[in-house]
């Protein structure tokens, strides 16, 4: 694990990007996701994601990638740890399964940094918040948001049906709307890292 609170940010064009086989979403609706949700809280107990901000830079200002899956949702990389898994080996299995080509040498650097934001789903709904209410003893989801620090060179295979965007920070900050609370709130959280910007 990587701590440090500068964090050094390589030009879009430093990387380079492919494509793989579709990752299909489990779901096909929100209302499929919470039942799905439900069905594996009483087999496992609370659900426990780790998800990954990946930072490029482009115009001397970092960008975050964001996976999009049809024309508006957007998600940061990562996803649900299996019962008892470390966080960090569980994230980079996670990204490794999103973003990796499938050729075991070509595996990103992944050098995850520290944990940045924790936000809890108190209930089987969509809100989550960045706490846990005082009311709630058991709550259904504990999400945790890590930065992941970046070489200098990378190659990201993207799954077909998805698109991997490089989204501005000044885009996301304050954006609920659009990019929900959890990447909204991105830019405050980061606002104690200095940026390195490195030229290519």
């Amino acid at each position: 694990m990587v701590s440090s609170s500068i964090v050094n940010t390589y030009p879009l064009s430093s990387y380079s990007f492919g494509t793989k086989e579709p990752k299909m979403e489990k779901d096909t609706s929100v209302a499929d996701r919470l039942a799905r949700m439900k069905l594996n809280y009483m087999k496992e107990g609370m659900r426990t994601s780790v998800e990954a901000i990946l930072l490029v830079q482009e115009h001397n200002h970092p960008h975050i990638l964001l996976l999009q899956i049809g024309n508006t949702f957007c998600k940061l990389p990562g996803g649900r740890l299996k019962p008892g898994e470390n966080e960090i080996e569980g994230l980079k299995r996670k990204l490794s399964s999103k973003l990796a080509a499938n050729s075991p040498n070509m595996q990103p650097n992944w050098q995850i940094g520290e944990c940045v934001a924790v936000w809890w789903r108190p209930n089987f709904e969509t809100i989550m918040y960045p706490y846990c209410p005082p009311h709630i003893s058991k709550p259904k989801e504990c999400k945790k948001l890590y930065v992941v620090h970046l070489s200098e060179r990378e190659y990201f295979a993207v799954p077909k049906n998805l698109k991997l965007l490089a989204v501005p920070l000044f885009e996301l900050y304050d954006n609920v709307q659009r990019y929900g609370p959890v990447i909204s709130t991105i830019p405050q959280q980061l606002s104690r890292f200095q940026f390195n910007m490195i030229a290519s």
